[in-house]
């Protein structure tokens, strides 16, 4: 996924004495500038109605991190479980795009993404995914709306449409190139029309180590369930995705143990003691 925080991540040296929450100031200012963005086009706008309806800007930036427990489980075309599905307690950085991962089976292994680089613990940890793309990934879903405030997006409004008999609004976001290590992922951003909440998402993976000779993914629906709310910041309860193209069922899935933690010192996200620092891209 793209890491659209990524530039504003080098800049945590003024987060403050050892804290990944930021300042009052900090988060001023951001919302300043974001605002300002957004409002200036008809699509900006719709995101930027989209993120009040699910706490607002200020909010989702002052929490600073974030706790949750993310299970994603494969589907067969029969939509029964196939494999085990990945499930990781994270501790997320929602100022600058960081995260820690615990395997929920097994505690002793952990991975992440420091802003920089990604790392496993211990050295040599067989793990259940290519830590790099997923240790924003769950993130990114859940981060949705307000990681489309983002400098990096590009935003269009589209035709509205219809998605499980549901009518919904549509905002089209791309990405400047360069943005993170997904830079031609797309995403349809699908918007309930009464209430501006996200109904879900349509989305591309351009990741280059999962499409090797160019492109992306075959394009994917995803369907938000539910709703939590913590620290005045709406998320999502589960998700249910399939292929657009034809209705399969690809996977679903689940978030839970939300849990606001906004004195998690920014030293979290470093690349612990045991680990290994894993190849660039």
């Amino acid at each position: 996924m793209p890491r659209l925080l990524l530039a504003l991540a080098l800049t945590l040296a003024a987060c403050g004495p050892d804290l990944a929450r930021p300042s009052d100031r900090e988060v001023d200012a951001r919302v300043a500038d974001a605002t300002a963005r957004l409002t200036a086009s008809d699509a900006g706008q719709r995101v930027l109605a989209a993120i009040e309806a699910h706490g607002g800007l200020a909010a989702w930036y002052a929490a600073g991190s974030l706790r949750f427990r993310y299970a994603y489980a494969r589907l067969d075309s029969t939509g029964a479980p196939a494999g085990d599905p990945l499930d990781t307690h994270q501790l997320v950085d929602t100022w600058s795009a960081r995260a820690v991962h615990t395997l929920a089976a097994d505690t002793s292994v952990s991975f992440g993404w420091t802003g920089a680089q990604a790392w496993a613990r211990p050295a040599g940890a067989e793990l259940p995914t290519d830590a790099r793309f997923w240790a924003l990934t769950p993130y990114y879903f859940v981060s949705i709306p307000f990681v489309f405030a983002d400098p990096g997006a590009r935003l269009a409004l589209a035709p509205a449409d219809t998605v499980g008999g549901r009518a919904v609004d549509v905002v089209h976001v791309t990405f400047e190139p360069g943005t993170g290590d997904a830079p031609d992922d797309y995403y349809d951003l699908l918007l309930d029309p009464a209430t501006n909440r996200v109904v879900g998402v349509r989305y591309v993976v351009s990741y280059g180590p999962f499409n090797p000779d160019g492109g992306h993914t075959p394009e994917t629906l995803m369907l938000y369930d539910g709703a939590q709310t913590v620290g005045g910041v709406t998320v999502q309860e589960g998700f249910r995705s399939f292929l657009s193209a034809s209705g399969q069922p690809k996977a679903r899935g689940t978030v839970t143990d939300l849990q606001s933690a906004p004195e998690t010192p920014a030293s979290a996200f470093g690349v612990p003691p045991g680990a290994e620092v894993l190849p660039d891209l």
